[in-house]
């Protein structure tokens, strides 16, 4: 047991414990040298020369990525991947499609190569694609289903008849309400003298739903998900789905939602943010304000005119639009948002905090339903 401890303490340490007595040979060396060519800075505790020298030699880091993925679960293989972007500036080594192949994809991956879109040679714009797509497969696989059920559920439940046809059907929340002037007393119990209940989903398009995506190079993962959010609302006929991202311009993405990686390379991360502009063109694409939910997605750093974005969606709240701010749609944890133009939206009534891709379904059902989201809020946040 003391042997294991001290060669874990020597794993953990780094090549500084070697004073420990602890000699490493076979996997365990090959293991630690992995960890030092990404996390020993000679005692700086900086991003300086490292013992094992990956420097910017490709064939070294196709090598050093094969080696991790070999020594490490894959959730530990994506938290060194994006620390080497960061602290050994890998990023432009991700142009080279050997590269690309050696990595293990992710969001941070998908979210860094988006970022490089505009400078990618073409030789490597294929296999680009085909991590994106490999990413964009898993999170569908994950979240799709989910959210087709969700948010069918809710329009079935949103659609009210006072003629259901089955006790299945009755909404015994709301017909106990209406029918409470018909409490007796003596027997302890309502009878309904009208009942409400769920009607059956039409094909007909029956919410309009308005994303609006920051592309400001914070907002990465947001707008991975947003994609892929996007192409599954899309494939739902009850609903009207639009997606629109933004920098300092505006771009319309919807005719591209029937592909979602067509979609994320259509995005261009980095850049300025005009959220004003942005609010005035979704604004424009609300045909039916009463059955709208505008969802937008910004950390809030307003580039553009701070009063107009204001007035804009108090006027969509004024006009029947739900609408509803989120920070980010990541598992990043807490963001860096404007705290000043999150509380003037709270203010107006907006709906304004930060979500998991896991929680977004059962908001969009909350949305569509028009319960209570400060209280669906309350309870999230409580499950979280």
């Amino acid at each position: 047991m003391d042997d294991e401890r001290l060669r874990r303490w020597r794993l953990v340490l780094g090549g500084e414990a070697d004073g420990t007595g602890c000699s490493l040979g076979g996997a365990d060396a090959r293991m630690d040298a992995a960890l030092a060519a990404l996390y020993d800075a000679q005692g700086t505790g900086q991003p300086a020369e490292r013992s094992a020298g990956l420097g910017g030699s490709a064939p070294k880091v196709a090598r050093w990525l094969g080696d991790i993925r070999t020594y490490f679960p894959s959730t530990v293989v994506q938290v060194m991947q994006k620390d080497a972007m960061e602290r050994l500036n890998l990023t432009r080594l991700l142009l080279e499609p050997e590269m690309l192949q050696a990595v293990e994809p992710d969001v941070h991956l998908v979210g860094t190569l988006l970022a490089l879109n505009r400078v990618m040679p073409e030789r490597t714009r294929e296999t680009a694609r085909a991590v994106v797509r490999k990413v964009v497969a898993d999170l569908e696989s994950k979240l799709a289903q989910r959210t087709r059920a969700a948010v069918g559920g809710a329009l079935d439940r949103a659609a009210r008849t006072h003629r259901p046809r089955r006790p299945a059907d009755i909404d015994w929340d709301r017909t106990i309400r209406a029918n409470l002037k018909n409490y007796l007393p003596e027997r302890r119990t309502v009878v309904p003298s009208r009942l409400i209940g769920y009607g059956r989903r039409q094909q007909a398009v029956q919410r309009e739903v308005v994303l609006c995506v920051d592309q400001s190079g914070s907002m990465a993962a947001s707008v991975v998900y947003s994609g892929v959010f996007g192409a599954v609302l899309a494939s739902m006929r009850s609903l009207k789905t639009s997606l629109v991202v933004f920098d300092t311009a505006v771009v319309d993405l919807t005719p591209e939602l029937h592909d979602p990686v067509d979609v994320l390379f259509g995005t261009q991360l980095g850049g300025g943010t005009d959220i004003n502009r942005a609010v005035a063109y979704c604004q424009g694409l609300i045909t039916r304000p009463s059955d709208s939910l505008f969802i937008l997605i910004s950390d809030l750093y307003e580039g553009g005119v701070r009063e107009e974005m204001l007035r804009r969606v108090a006027e969509m709240t004024a006009a029947g639009t739900q609408v509803i701010v989120l920070l980010a749609l990541s598992d990043e944890g807490a963001p860096f948002y404007d705290h000043d133009n999150a509380a003037a939206l709270t203010a107006l009534g907006v709906p304004t905090f930060a979500c998991t891709p896991d929680a977004f379904p059962d908001l969009m059902a909350a949305a569509i339903e028009r319960r209570d989201l400060t209280r669906w809020l309350e309870r999230y946040r409580d499950k979280a």
